[in-house]
């Protein structure tokens, strides 16, 4: 199970990293970037719950609080997103890519963890 729980965390890497980094790279915010916000969000979620399966629960060191805290902001970040999508304000459509680059980054603290906290 942490195999798979690894391999679909690893999804969810993929499928943000495309949305995130397309829609930065676009300038403009456009509905396939939600799509992939959202399956990167479904995937961390169901890795996450896979692992907190393996773990017995959440765990409260950094990698858990953070964890928490990041699937918390990828749903505020879609959420966010449809809304602006929604209304077509085109002034935030040209610059939501500085929300998420900013989530993007928060997500791979616990992304990376567990591989720093190996290494020390």
């Amino acid at each position: 199970m942490s195999s798979s729980a690894t391999i679909i965390i690893t999804l969810a890497l993929v499928f943000y990293s495309v949305g995130v980094w397309a829609e930065r790279i676009a300038g403009r915010l456009k509905p396939w970037h939600l799509a992939f916000f959202c399956l990167g969000l479904i995937c961390d979620t169901w890795g996450t719950a896979m692992m907190f399966d393996l773990a017995e629960g959440i765990t409260l060191d950094v990698h858990g609080i953070t964890g928490t805290l990041a699937i918390v902001l990828m749903f505020i970040h879609a959420l966010w997103a449809a809304i602006v999508l929604w209304r077509r304000d085109e002034a935030w459509i040209t610059r939501f890519h500085k929300f998420s680059i900013v989530v993007w980054f928060i997500w791979l603290v616990p992304y990376f963890s567990p591989m720093f906290f190996a290494l020390a």
